[in-house]
């Protein structure tokens, strides 16, 4: 639809476009239902609904669009609340279900998309409300699915748990959505790595938050917080540059703008918030705005106890810190997606190729190498974009999808070269380094003194950690290997790349001969990424030693669906456990699973 098009539209029935996230949601099996008990059935889904309506939807800012007799749409203003909201209502509905006998109890499905719609006095409409639509066909009874653009916008392990289901086709479409799966997940912390990217990071300014009254404390607990987000964002943020707190303290109090602020300090963000306080409780309101342009990516409403907030306890800090490095990293994605080339941020080049290199799907693969290309032909003198370019053809390998492993092989090693020239002591260009030579190379020695130097600079690189986990697992070292991959894992409890993770640290523990702990973390992973081709590898093998030969051979099989040219020679000519006793097992229970010779 044309600009002048949807102008008329507008003028003759008052609609316009937003961006909303689109819920809608459906009653499994409504025809049976009604059959048994057309009154009873239909009594129960209205009083349901009202009480969705007032416990659920305006908690989280929903609106109701239209009842459509046996299900709803709704809408939000983002992503986070369509998924609260959504979990809530399941679980309300599961309550009801309780108390209902199994042939009457009513099931939901949900599928969720955000994105650009005709909004209008009392209804939605357009290809947002339409998708919404496919992924709920996805969906079964109390499940919910939702899109790639999303689960974009959640935190995997706070916001939800998340398990991808790859490439759907769906009714009337001609090509796959990317669907996942979601459900409730517990809180945990984040810790990230201490290495800073100069300048290719974001910086941040974090505003003393504004007292609303309440306890008479003069701002000091705005300031306690403003200081630990300061302390802690310098510290275990890896993408960000953060203005110092004597700079941001002068704006306390004062009515600017996001805006007057980033072109005060130089601020690509800008964190501020308020917060009410009695004796006891507090409740804080905080918001991410980006500077330029003034509009607020990120806003969260949280609450704790004072004591917890003067004595320095974390959890509200990581929330905030978790939210706020979400934000920046999808708006860097977005931006890197958006725009032409040449007006990109050295960092919105990084940022972005990082993110789409780990989603293993090979249209966003590419798009990852071409956005590391153009920051290195643009003669960026800094050794990251060059050892992540590294990463690329090392992972080029491992997914199958190289067409010349020989030259794939020379790149990696020239690219962490190249780094490690600019910056031998790099921690993360080394555990990259490392990651080449032993798994393209299989130059253990080499790899191994890389990774140590790694963590002699940082102890807490958590690539380097398992990675040299990887390497002792390779050479059938189990318990060093364990422990290596589980200190990995420690380190990155929210890493959005925590799949790649889970399978690395899955090759582990079959080193270590604990198949059920690896049975775990292959299928973990596998619910954050489906595409991951050593994942499937590794979970046959930990199947198979469990007994479990059926799913051992569904295994091989998705495996082969994704690298159809594997076979077992290939495989063991290129792994680098090839010589050791994992491999020679790997090798055979492979063949047995059927994975061509």
């Amino acid at each position: 639809m044309s600009h002048l098009e949807l102008a008329e539209l507008g003028t003759r029935h008052h609609m316009a476009w937003a961006k909303r996230a689109i819920l809608l949601v459906d009653i499994v099996g409504s025809v049976r239902l009604i059959d048994q008990d057309e009154v009873g059935v239909i009594s129960h889904w209205l009083d349901f609904v009202e009480l969705v309506q007032r416990d659920t939807l305006l908690p989280n800012n929903g609106r109701l669009i239209k009842s459509l007799g046996d299900g709803l749409l709704i809408d939000f203003d983002d992503v986070r609340s369509a998924v609260s909201a959504a979990l809530a209502v399941q679980q309300t509905r599961a309550q009801a279900n309780a108390s209902r006998p199994v042939g009457s109890q009513i099931m939901l499905r949900m599928g969720i998309e955000v994105s650009d719609v005709i909004v209008g006095g009392n209804d939605v409409l357009g290809r947002g409300v339409n998708l919404a639509a496919r992924l709920m066909s996805l969906a079964g009874p109390g499940e919910i699915v939702v899109s790639q653009h999303v689960r974009d916008g959640l935190t995997a392990g706070l916001d939800a748990d998340l398990e991808d289901l790859g490439d759907c086709f769906v009714r009337n479409l001609p090509q796959p959505i990317r669907a996942y799966r979601i459900g409730p997940s517990g809180s945990q912390p984040v810790v990230g790595p201490s290495t800073m990217l100069d300048d290719l990071a974001p910086t941040i300014a974090v505003v003393p938050f504004a007292s609303r009254g309440g306890a008479d404390d003069h701002g000091l607990i705005g300031e306690i917080l403003a200081e630990e987000l300061i302390r802690r964002l310098s510290h275990a943020s890896s993408e960000l540059k953060v203005v110092s707190r004597l700079s941001t303290t002068a704006f306390s109090g004062r009515d600017t703008s996001a805006e007057e602020i980033g072109a005060h300090l130089g601020a690509d963000y800008v964190l501020s918030g308020t917060f009410r306080s009695d004796a006891t409780r507090l409740k804080l309101d905080v918001e991410l705005a980006e500077a330029r342009s003034g509009r607020v990516l990120w806003s969260e409403g949280l609450c704790d106890k004072v004591s917890a907030i003067v004595s320095g306890e974390q959890e509200l800090v990581e929330r905030l810190l978790t939210g706020v490095s979400t934000a920046v990293a999808m708006r860097e994605l977005q931006r890197a997606r958006a725009q032409p080339l040449p007006t990109l941020r050295s960092y919105t080049l990084l940022m972005g190729a990082v993110s789409l290199m780990h989603r293993l799907s090979l249209p966003d693969f590419e798009e990852a190498h071409r956005l590391l290309q153009a920051l290195v032909d643009r003669g960026v003198r800094h050794p990251l974009p060059i050892a992540w370019l590294g990463y690329w053809h090392v992972l080029r390998v491992q997914q199958g999808w190289s067409t010349d492993d020989r030259r794939d092989t020379y790149m990696a090693s020239e690219c962490t070269r190249r780094a490690l020239d600019l910056d031998p002591d790099n921690s993360l260009a080394l555990a990259i380094n490392g990651f080449a030579q032993v798994n393209l190379m299989k130059r253990f020695d080499v790899a191994e003194d890389s990774y140590e130097r790694a963590l002699e600079i940082n102890p807490s690189n958590a690539l380097a950690w398992l990675l040299k986990g990887t390497l002792h697992a390779f050479r059938s070292e189990g318990p060093k290997a364990v422990d290596h991959a589980e200190r990995a894992l420690e380190l990155s409890p929210l890493d959005p790349h925590r799949f790649f993770y889970d399978s690395l640290a899955t090759t582990a523990c079959l080193a270590n001969g604990d198949d059920e702990r690896a049975l775990q973390l292959a299928r973990r992973s596998l619910r954050a990424n489906r595409k991951h081709t050593s994942t499937w590898r590794v979970l046959t093998i930990a199947q198979w030693r469990l007994g479990q030969r059926d799913a051992a051979r569904q295994s091989a099989r998705e495996l082969l669906k994704l690298q159809p040219s594997l076979t077992v020679g290939a495989w063991l000519k290129a792994s680098p456990a090839a010589d050791f006793p994992i491999g020679r097992v790997a090798a055979e229970i492979l063949r047995k699973a059927g994975v061509p010779e």
